[in-house]
């Protein structure tokens, strides 16, 4: 095995990781039933995403953040579900690369899993506090 170096292997990576979610249990439904995710637009813009995050190609244009806290919205989105997310991260990412990308890969979703899941949470006590849903 080798270590993430091109965007060939972010493809890869990407591509694998997506196979997983999309025959999860947890996370299938999330993305498929109530996202209702286009794969053809949302698999090119993952590949974006990650070649600006491990590559730092300004290749991403978007915001993942806002999408989702719109998504919690209107779907379950607690330690569970970011948990099972970083679960079939890391195993992708360890059943295809070895080396320093490939685990700052892994650190790097873990890191973007708690910043989703802080804000998520902080959204959820503030509509709580006020009432609002």
């Amino acid at each position: 095995m080798t270590d993430l170096t091109t965007r060939a292997d972010i493809v890869r990576l990407v591509d694998a990781f997506y196979d997983r979610v999309r025959a999860d249990a947890i996370l299938s439904p999330i993305f498929d039933d109530v996202a209702r995710v286009d794969w053809r637009v949302h698999l090119p813009k993952m590949y974006d995403f990650w070649e600006s995050v491990l590559f730092g190609r300004a290749a991403f244009k978007g915001n993942p953040l806002v999408v989702h806290r719109q998504l919690a919205r209107r779907a379950e989105l607690t330690s569970t579900e970011f948990d099972r997310w970083i679960e079939l991260f890391h195993t992708s990412v360890e059943e295809l690369f070895v080396g320093p990308c490939a685990d700052e890969a892994k650190l790097r979703a873990s890191r973007i899993a708690l910043v989703m899941q802080h804000h998520i949470a902080v959204d959820r006590a503030s509509a709580v506090s006020t009432g609002c849903s």
